[in-house]
């Protein structure tokens, strides 16, 4: 696997890629705390970015099975490089107006090339064994990189100008661009004549997700793990409200970053392909248990077993998942498949957020992860019976 030059520039790129990306995302929420009073107005400059995503994905995923996949990667590096500069001149400019300008271009350029970077790693890994080893060291150098990026870029506020971040964030991505010209990817010639255009329709992917069983199950249960993705910064606050302690935070990110790390680290010996299905169930209870057991949030110890525990299942969870689409699904349908996919988890991280933010003010953090972890066991349990609901068909059949 190390040998392997792809797989190398996979991951230098995504580590380079991670502290650009954190760098901009500082450099963000500075200028905003500097121009924006309203958290309102915050919310929407964000929510105008992620919603520019959302749009483009399906074209994203259809551009992604058509043409070839390394050019699409450094066309979005060249979408990144420009859209950092119309953060330049909105910091010149003290402009709002440029700055959404940045928040869609560089959300528009990721739809691009997220996906299209899951669509790769099969491609450059060939055996499939593999395929979970490098799924999980790619959770863990993105998880580094947001470590690195993030203390990287708060060093950078305290000693320098806001402008160097983004200064920073180009010069990422500018190294990022030069090393995907080294990637060699071997795809199979595709012609791309006018009628088989109109082949390549988004929505041919829905069909395909309710023939793979495997595939529908994992798609729904990663909401279980949204549920607490989603309000995680707003309970991590709430939580400290409640210890009366603002050193929780930091404990709580902490815990649960190692906890990430050494999930990804134990799920390439664990598990099997045979036994796919069971871990997905087994970490999704486990997280849901997570999220019941922070009804007991005002215990320091209890806060940071559950915010822990949570840390090594999606560790788990996410690099098994990856693997799961990775092999299970067609390549030929792998670009609007991880479209999809990155849709759907945008959409689903916004919808939590929002009703994190409402629940938290009308019923508060106690009965709100009560109600989260009910409906984590609920999604686990309809998925269970649609696993035996296609099963009897298949017998039937």
């Amino acid at each position: 696997m190390w040998k392997d030059k792809n797989v190398i520039l996979i991951f230098i790129g995504e580590f380079i890629a991670g502290i650009g990306l954190w760098l901009g995302i500082i450099g963000n929420l500075e200028f905003m705390q500097r121009h924006v009073p309203s958290d309102f107005v915050k919310s929407l400059i964000l929510f105008s970015g992620l919603l520019a995503g959302v749009i483009v994905s399906p074209i994203a995923g259809r551009w992604i099975d058509t043409y070839a996949k390394k050019h699409i990667l450094l066309y979005a590096g060249i979408g990144r490089i420009c859209s950092v500069v119309f953060m330049l001149f909105a910091l010149k400019y003290e402009s709002i107006f440029l700055m959404v300008c940045f928040m869609v271009s560089i959300q528009v350029a990721a739809a691009f090339y997220f996906p299209t970077l899951q669509a790769i790693i099969p491609l450059v890994v060939r055996d499939e064994k593999q395929l979970m080893a490098i799924n999980g060291m790619h959770m863990n150098i993105s998880a580094l990189s947001r470590i690195s990026g993030t203390a990287f870029g708060g060093a950078l506020l305290m000693i320098t100008s806001l402008q160097t971040l983004y200064i920073g964030a180009i010069v990422a991505y500018i190294l990022l661009f030069l090393l995907t010209f080294f990637i060699d990817i071997k795809e199979e010639r595709r012609e791309t004549k006018h009628n088989t255009k109109e082949k390549q329709r988004f929505t041919d992917i829905f069909p395909i997700i309710q023939q793979l069983p495997i595939v529908y199950i994992a798609v729904i249960l990663t909401i279980v793990p949204q549920l607490f993705i989603g309000g995680f910064n707003l309970m991590v606050i709430n939580i400290s409200e409640l210890q009366h302690d603002s050193s929780i935070k930091g404990w709580l990110y902490t815990i649960e970053g190692i906890g990430f790390l050494f999930g990804a680290f134990f799920i390439k010996y664990a598990a099997r392909e045979q036994t796919y299905v069971k871990w997905m169930y087994a970490l999704t209870c486990f997280i849901a248990l997570a999220q019941l057991s922070l009804h007991f949030a005002h215990i320091k110890w209890v806060s940071l077993v559950s915010f822990g525990l949570f840390g090594i299942c999606v560790g788990c969870f996410f690099p098994m998942i990856a693997t799961i689409f990775q092999t299970n699904v067609p390549k030929l349908y792998h670009g609007r498949f991880f479209s999809f996919k990155n849709m759907f988890d945008r959409v689903t991280f916004q919808v939590v957020l929002l009703a994190s933010g409402f629940l938290l003010d009308t019923i508060g953090l106690e009965r709100m992860v009560v109600l989260f972890g009910i409906l984590s066991f609920l999604l686990i349990m309809y998925t269970m019976f649609r696993k035996k609901e296609s099963m009897l068909k298949s017998e039937g059949a």
